[in-house]
């Protein structure tokens, strides 16, 4: 039936003003997925958004902040929650140093003898006396006398410092060459204990949509807002805690997280800036003999890696290809291994098609790096550039694990190998090197453990993990191609039982396939702005100009997540251009951005249809199940656009009907195109009017989805 009965009402009330914009839910009741966490993991989880209630101006990591409200605040019950923020918010209040307030703190010390505060101690070997000393970073106190008990149980107060609490004791001595201040307890701030069992036997309760939302939460975002591709990239810089010896890179743009895992998430990371790393820092100091971070930390992040004018030390850049490759290092004439596993992150200053037609994508690192021996070494390339820039509404409230107790899991899994689980059903190609195997395998297993730490996996889901390990391995080895033409190039892709092969992509490749496939000793391509053959590989190219009247295509397209470079105008247009009867049915044009999407493609006809002709728009949907309320807004937006598109000469008829799924247009024009999502392709845009994305689909990143284009014959309208 057609609402037109429904759509004027809703007119006649908006001129009368009685319909009230929808208000904001200030206590949202806990989800689904939030009541089957709390059933299963209880006193394990906290409310993510806790946090930033508790940290006030206390700089310190979200690990110690979430360690203290796993102990008073690890409930579903919001009485306790209060409690347990109030509790939190005293014990920083009492006992955690401000540096502003360090004075205060030592007096209160010395008044009472004994007190207890938080703090981020480092101990050092006073070699002179034959003693363990520490020092306090906030408190500003050093020379503290530590027994070699303590750093026996908790050695990495020696290299980096770790989060604390401490009973500090004062005594003053008339020699004055004894340190007032003694150690009475300490206590790094970290899970003591966990089960392992339990935690697996607790996944098989969860799909693994919904495990990976939970993971999500528990690294503090909101699920809802990121799609499967985008989730498993954040996923991927949890690879580095749970594998040992994995080398990670991400290179992107400013602001979209890629250092907060390595400095907020988990006690066994360190975060260090790209430019104060050393020899004796990171591996060894040959003139005393001390092992440096790689072999007290599971994992070595190195903050703001890019930069090709900074300044690098070769010994250091040799003894980290070994240690890459072989796991070991040089102490004389003694070889240690280590475990620890190295990543690098830096910020990018150009867009991928600027990088890749004039250099490659590792082309912001210092050059002593940009070395292809070098990056044969790393596992995996995050695409950093497919990371949207992290937003206030990307937080989130529901429940995740506490990251102290997420942090032990990963750590507690390192030893285990899940890297030939794919084998059962699947064979990578047979000119994978050696080199590029490891790469994968690495990747595949570390994913394995997150998602599947009970090892169940159906085929399909080892599929999905397998192609993206093979992706980010590709992205590596594409680019060293383009550094060191006496490479060989290879086939990236895997065979299936049946033996059919199933070629890997990077998503780079099908945005920009002319750029993607030129090398960099293929000079003249630049100079002549000409490509050869490539030049007509895709619109996100633009490289060439299209013919006046060009065939259209006919039959199935696929578009990855995270692609860009789509629009109704490229995508529906050219097929519908010249229609003056289209059909669109479309199940779900319900909330704000699902009409804003009917909008956008009104806005696409008007744009190329003449002024003087009219069109008609048949949109056929469903009514919203979530409420009268739901059914009031969704024909209030569907009212919008038909007023507005009525200024356009295009007449919106709207059938409510129950009994559709399929999503399709058909036109007058000759064409039917079936949508796999219907117009629902984009991912989250906000509306921020400085935001390109939000004005420009070409701009936004889409969903995975299908379409298919078929040829029928045209018709009269009417």
């Amino acid at each position: 039936m057609t609402e037109e009965t429904d759509l004027n009402v809703i007119a006649a009330d908006l001129l009368d003003g009685t319909i009230e914009g929808q208000t904001a839910d200030q206590t949202p009741e806990q989800s689904a997925l939030d009541k089957k966490i709390n059933q299963h993991f209880a006193g394990l989880v906290v409310r993510k958004d806790l946090v930033k209630a508790v940290k006030g101006n206390a700089i310190v990591p979200s690990y110690v902040l979430e360690y203290l409200l796993g102990q008073y605040a690890a409930s579903d019950d919001e009485a306790t929650i209060q409690a347990g923020i109030d509790s939190v918010r005293k014990i920083l209040a009492d006992h955690y140093v401000q540096r502003n307030q360090s004075e205060l703190v030592k007096s209160t010390i010395k008044e009472r003898g004994r007190y207890k505060i938080i703090d981020k101690v480092s101990v050092s070997l006073n070699d002179k006396d034959d003693r363990y000393e520490a020092e306090f970073s906030n408190l500003g106190i050093k020379g503290v006398i530590v027994e070699s008990a303590t750093i026996n149980a908790h050695p990495k107060l020696l290299v980096g410092g770790v989060w604390c609490i401490c009973d500090i004791d004062y005594f003053h001595f008339d020699d004055a060459r004894v340190v007032p201040w003694q150690l009475g307890s300490l206590k790094p701030i970290q899970l003591s204990n966990f089960d392992f069992d339990s935690y697996a036997t607790s996944r098989r309760e969860f799909t693994t949509d919904e495990w990976i939302d939970l993971l999500i939460q528990s690294i503090g975002f909101n699920p809802a807002l990121f799609g499967r591709r985008a989730k498993l990239i954040q996923l991927v810089r949890l690879i580095p805690f749970v594998e040992r010896n994995y080398n990670l890179v991400e290179l992107g743009p400013k602001g979209t997280g890629k250092s907060h895992i390595f400095s907020e998430f988990s006690p066994h990371g360190m975060l260090i800036s790209g430019g104060e790393v050393t020899v004796p820092k990171l591996f060894v100091n040959n003139s005393n003999g001390r092992i440096g971070l790689v072999g007290y930390w599971d994992v070595v992040a190195f903050d703001e890696f890019a930069g090709k004018k900074k300044r690098t030390d070769k010994a250091l850049v040799d003894i980290m290809k070994n240690y890459m490759a072989n796991k070991s290092f040089s102490r004389g004439v003694e070889t240690l291994g280590a475990e620890a596993s190295m990543v690098f992150v830096g910020n990018t200053s150009h867009n991928v098609p600027h990088m890749l037609k004039h250099s490659d994508l590792f082309d912001e690192l210092p050059e002593s790096y940009h070395d292809a021996a070098y990056l044969d070494r790393l596992h995996h390339f995050i695409p950093g550039w497919e990371v949207d820039t992290i937003r206030g509404e990307m937080f989130s409230e529901g429940y995740g694990f506490v990251v102290d107790y997420i942090a032990e899991v990963l750590k507690s899994m390192r030893n285990a190998d899940y890297s030939d689980r794919y084998q059962e059903h699947f064979t990578l190609g047979s000119d994978i090197s050696t080199r590029d195997r490891d790469g994968i395998h690495k990747t595949f297993s570390g994913l394995m453990k997150i998602l599947y730490p009970h090892g169940e996996a159906t085929r399909e889901e080892i599929e999905e993990i397998l192609r993206f390990a093979i992706e980010g391995r590709k992205r590596v080895k594409d680019q060293i191609l383009r550094i060191d033409a006496t490479m060989a190039e290879v086939k990236f892709g895997y065979l299936d039982h049946d033996g059919g092969w199933q070629p890997v992509t990077t998503l780079e490749e099908d945005e920009y396939p002319t750029h993607y496939h030129r090398t960099r000793h293929a000079e003249g391509a630049d100079a002549t702005g000409e490509q050869g053959s490539g030049a007509t590989a895709g619109a996100a190219d633009g490289a060439a100009a299209t013919p006046a009247e060009p065939e259209l295509y006919a039959g199935h397209r696929e578009y990855q997540e995270n692609q860009r470079g789509v629009s109704y105008a490229t995508m529906l247009i050219p097929y519908l251009r010249g229609a003056t009867d289209i059909t669109l049915t479309d199940p779900y044009i319900r909330q704000f951005h699902q009409a804003r999407n009917l909008m956008e493609l009104v806005e696409a006809l008007a744009a190329v249809k003449d002024p003087a002709d009219e069109v008609k728009l048949k949109l056929i949907t469903t009514e919203s199940s979530d409420g009268p309320e739901k059914v009031q807004k969704q024909l209030e937006f569907l009212l919008r656009v038909r007023q507005a598109a009525a200024v356009a000469g295009i007449t919106l008829d709207v059938e409510l009907s129950d009994t559709i799924h399929d999503r399709s247009i058909r036109a007058n024009s000759g064409w039917r195109i079936n949508l796999g999502r219907g117009l629902d392709i984009f991912q989250f845009v906000s509306s921020d009017a400085f935001d390109l994305a939000a004005r420009i689909q070409e701009y936004r990143q889409v969903k995975a989805f299908g379409i298919t284009y078929i040829k029928e014959p045209a018709t009269e309208s009417g």
